[in-house]
């Protein structure tokens, strides 16, 4: 049950959605919210609310949901915001409004347009069509009957049907599609001439007083943080394999007698035969006269082994080789019947065996190529072969340590040394690990202590995980140390917040050189700025006469072909008349300030194939438009209200929350 609940997601909330629709929309929103009179409202909508107890639940699911989409990535502070629950409280809102309007206006669904609906999920298919068997075998297999989920099926059908016409209806004019068309593929063909932030740092000058000014002035901007300075420990392959006792040559050598087949190919021969059968119930004179046709015949093909194949077609009893020669292919030593090796393993390139006897037959055999021993003796693959023995060492040493660490982690929260000590594992330091992110070393105080950031381990420290143990309740009062987190598969780690820094502003001194750096780009781009502007005025008063000079060798851009410009640069050019050409124009940019010269203006036309992707596209966002229209409407109508406890529940952090 839980594999198919693993391989059928979609189908699982698809499920779940429909049994929960039948609660609002066939029983009703006053009787649903009746029996939760006992519980918070946050919201009024019309006649009924959305509880504290629905939000909780709603965002539960939700938080469920992206966890299992995200896997380690998952980190609670980054997708549980404020601005999330508002989102989440919105759909809620919006949800309720349209069962609302789908009691209100008596929205219903027909048995025909149920079937089609239900016969269209392709978990219920097989081969593309439906399967009434998968049907039935997919409810059983979830614990369902067939009636509860068409019910909720129905339900959701005429929920969609609310809003569902507004969305078919929605069209865009042609004139609409062509026009923006026309200005999605319009080419304007410029120049550019570049005023760069460089050509001006070196002329300016930053004092004291402007610092002091600048760092007063701008204290958000050199805020830091809580962040913590840790101590950890790792667990991986490389320290498994670095407690590893020396390994003895002789069990080298055995693990190498072991899988010899990995780094020696047996000698092999490609051979030929000719089968001469013996009846089971053959006596010793019609054995003996088969053995001698066989030896007449080896010793023919042995005068002239050109003319083994021919006699293998005339003489050999094999029918499944005779017709190609008596080809039998390659044979490796160790694989064949003793007999028929110990006679094809004589035998050089060209030969033919004598007479052999099989399994009460008789064989005769060519060696059409032979190939000796090859690979790789135990003094030329020792140093793989010692790699590939400590590899399967530090995996049993891994698991036991595993063990171990997690024993010790749960014994003494308190420190890691005792299990540092125990397992002969290092305790590591870094600092600057704030709760979201790892702060760069520029930001942090003098420190022996390595910053996180640019620590060997620093992807260890990023994970969420991580980062939650750190800042979790008992890290913050007790300063204990986490359990095991396994980061990935062969790789735990334990950490312990040995100081957790409080948020603060860095100091002037230790910010003095990044408001430096701030002043002097700050003073250059108003120095780029003017400069530009200057050469723009005078550009524009010669007009048509205007030189080229210093401009770069046009290009040709479109509102979908940017050539490398940055948005602000592609917005001027396109939002420039071009009556007047050549036409100029100032813009600042990431580099500084640059001059833009319009020289065509190129009308645009959109291709048959993309003006119907665009038409959809334009459709497609009517559609959500004219929707979120009549929903805002549907909203006013039903006077949804934000009531104050909303406010705490949206704000509410993990810590309330526990």
């Amino acid at each position: 049950m839980f594999d198919f609940i693993r391989t059928h997601q979609r189908l699982m909330q698809l499920i779940l959605l429909v049994l929960i629709v039948p609660s609002f929309a066939l029983f009703g929103v006053s009787s649903y919210t009746s029996f939760n009179s006992g519980d918070q409202e946050l919201v009024e909508v019309g006649n009924s609310g959305i509880t504290l107890q629905e939000f909780d639940q709603a965002r539960r699911e939700q938080l469920q949901r992206i966890q299992a989409n995200m896997g380690a990535a998952f980190d609670p502070a980054v997708v549980d915001t404020p601005e999330t629950r508002l989102a989440l409280l919105d759909s809620l809102i919006e949800r309720r409004v349209l069962i609302d309007q789908l009691q209100q206006h008596h929205f219903t669904v027909s048995d025909a347009a149920l079937r089609r609906a239900i016969a269209a999920i392709p978990d219920f298919q097989e081969d593309g069509r439906f399967s009434a068997e998968r049907y039935r075998a997919v409810l059983a297999s979830m614990g369902l009957n067939s009636k509860d989920f068409e019910e909720g099926q129905r339900g959701e059908l005429a929920l969609q049907r609310v809003l569902g016409p507004v969305a078919a209806t929605a069209h865009v004019p042609d004139a609409t599609v062509t026009t923006v068309g026309q200005a999605l593929t319009e080419r304007r063909v410029v120049r550019q001439r570049e005023f760069p932030l460089s050509a001006f740092e070196a002329d300016v000058q930053v004092d004291d007083a402007q610092i002091k000014a600048w760092y007063e002035a701008n204290q958000q901007a050199l805020s830091v943080p809580e962040y913590a300075t840790v101590e950890y420990l790792v667990l991986d392959e490389a320290a498994a394999t670095q407690s590893l006792p020396a390994i003895n040559e002789s069990d080298l050598r055995a693990y190498y007698d072991q899988n010899k087949s990995r780094y020696v190919q047996a000698a092999r021969s490609n051979v030929s035969h000719i089968q001469f059968a013996v009846p089971a119930d053959a006596s010793e004179a019609q054995r003996a006269e088969v053995r001698q046709q066989a030896q007449q015949v080896a010793d023919q093909a042995a005068a002239d082994t050109t003319q083994f194949a021919e006699l293998a077609k005339t003489h050999s009893q094999d029918a499944g080789t005779s017709a190609n020669g008596g080809q039998l292919g390659w044979i490796t030593r160790g694989t064949w019947p003793a007999e028929i090796e110990s006679a094809v393993f004589e035998l050089k390139q060209g030969q033919v065996s004598g007479v052999v006897e099989v399994s009460g037959n008789y064989h005769v055999f060519l060696a059409n190529e032979v190939q000796p021993e090859q690979g790789e003796s135990f003094e030329q693959a020792r140093a793989q072969v010692e790699q590939e023995v400590k590899r399967q060492l530090a995996a049993d040493r891994y698991a036991e340590l595993a063990t171990r660490l997690t024993e010790q982690a749960y014994e003494d929260n308190s420190s890691l040394v005792p299990a540092a000590q125990a397992l002969g594992l290092e305790v590591r330091k870094a600092t600057g690990v704030a709760v979201d992110r790892l702060l760069s070393k520029d930001v942090l105080p003098e420190t022996e202590i390595a910053a996180a950031i640019d620590n060997a381990d620093a992807q260890l420290l990023d994970d969420p995980r991580v980062r939650r143990a750190l800042f979790s309740e008992a890290s913050r009062k007790e300063q204990h140390s986490s359990g095991v987190i396994e980061i990935a598969p062969g790789v735990m780690v334990v950490v312990r917040a040995e100081t957790l820094h409080p948020a603060q502003v860095r100091p002037l001194e230790q910010a003095r050189e990044f408001i430096r750096e701030q002043l002097v780009a700050e003073k250059a781009r108003e120095a780029a700025t003017q400069a530009g502007e200057k050469v723009l005025a005078s550009l524009r008063e010669a007009e048509g006469k205007a030189s080229e000079e210093g401009f770069s060798a046009p290009i040709t851009v479109s509102r979908m072909d940017a050539q490398g410009l940055g948005s602000n640069e592609l917005k001027a050019i396109f939002e420039a008349r071009s009556i007047a050409l050549p036409a100029f124009i100032g813009v600042e940019n990431e580099q500084g300030y640059a001059i833009v010269r319009l020289e065509e203006v190129q009308e645009g036309e959109l291709e048959s194939f993309m003006s119907m992707s665009l038409r959809a596209q334009l459709d497609q966002a009517q559609a959500v438009a004219e929707q979120q229209a009549v929903l805002a409407a549907m909203r006013e109508q039903a006077k949804v209200k934000m009531l104050p406890e909303a406010k705490q529940a949206l704000e509410q952090t993990d810590e309330q929350d526990s």
